[in-house]
Order: structure tokens, then C-alpha cells, then sequence
């Protein structure tokens, strides 16, 4: 089965709360209880976040976080990379050499095309297109790339 881990979900959730109300600068803990997570995990998941560029923390009493962003200009692809690490379905599709019998292997290619196209997929659904559930995300078909 295809997932993503938990943390990348929460990431989500708590990407979507602060895009409720972009403008405003929230802390770690109403962002907490919005999303219904414990406090260190939510703490956690924001400074990956901020590391990768995609919310603006500010310190001191009136501190908290924000997107750093429009909602429309952040992509699922963003958020997965910013918790779990660089997009690969197979570890030999996100990092060369990291597998001994990758000179010989079949099928690391074809792995390599699936990846790219899953990407892409998530490169085309943005925060903003996950505040609206109703509305269908203007994500490809993956069965186009994969031809």
C-alpha cells in the first residue's frame, strides 16, 4: 500500500490551519489545538517547515508562525519533501548508489519514471486546493506520464 507517513499527514493538516488565516501569526499551541495534535509533534513538524522554507516563525511574545507563502504557491510536493526527505517510491529512485545491485537492476528506471510521475502529481496540488475538498484537485492523470 501507498502512504505517506503520518507526520507528512499532520504536516498537512496543520499547513491547512495556518492557511485558514494566512495573515495571522500563530503559535505552536493554538495551531495544536486547531489541528487536534499533541503540542511536541505540531513543535516539531513547524520547524521542519520553517527549515524548508514554507512558514516564517517569530520569536518573542507576540511569536508564532506563518505560511510563508500564498497557499496557492505551496504544493503537496513541498510539504512531503520538507517531513520525509527527497520524493523516491524506491530508495534507489531518490538516491543513487544506495543500492548494491543497482548497476544490474531491471527495473530501477521504470521505478525512477513512477516516482517522477507521483511528483509531478503532488507538484500540481497545492494547500490551497486541500482547504476545498470538494473541489477536485487539477492533478494529471497518472497513466498519461506513464506511457
Amino acid at each position: 500500500m501507498l502512504r505517506v507517513s503520518k507526520l507528512t499527514d499532520y504536516a498537512t493538516v496543520v499547513m491547512a490551519s495556518l492557511a485558514e488565516d494566512p495573515t495571522a501569526v500563530h503559535s505552536a499551541f493554538a495551531l495544536a489545538e486547531r489541528a487536534r495534535l499533541e503540542l511536541p509533534t505540531v513543535s516539531k513538524l513547524l520547524k521542519q517547515l520553517s527549515q524548508a522554507g514554507l512558514v516564517d516563525s517569530f520569536r518573542g511574545v507576540n511569536g508564532g508562525y506563518r505560511l510563508a507563502r500564498a497557499a496557492e504557491q505551496i504544493s503537496l510536493a513541498e510539504i512531503l519533501v520538507a517531513i520525509e526527505g527527497p520524493f523516491g517510491m524506491t530508495e534507489c529512485s531518490a538516491h543513487s548508489g544506495s543500492c548494491t545491485r543497482e548497476s544490474h537492476c531491471g527495473v530501477r528506471g521504470n521505478w525512477r519514471r513512477i516516482s517522477d510521475v507521483i511528483e509531478a502529481a503532488l507538484k500540481n496540488v497545492s494547500l490551497a486546493d486541500m482547504l476545498q475538498p470538494s473541489k477536485r484537485p487539477k492533478s494529471p492523470a497518472l497513466h498519461v506520464a506513464l506511457a
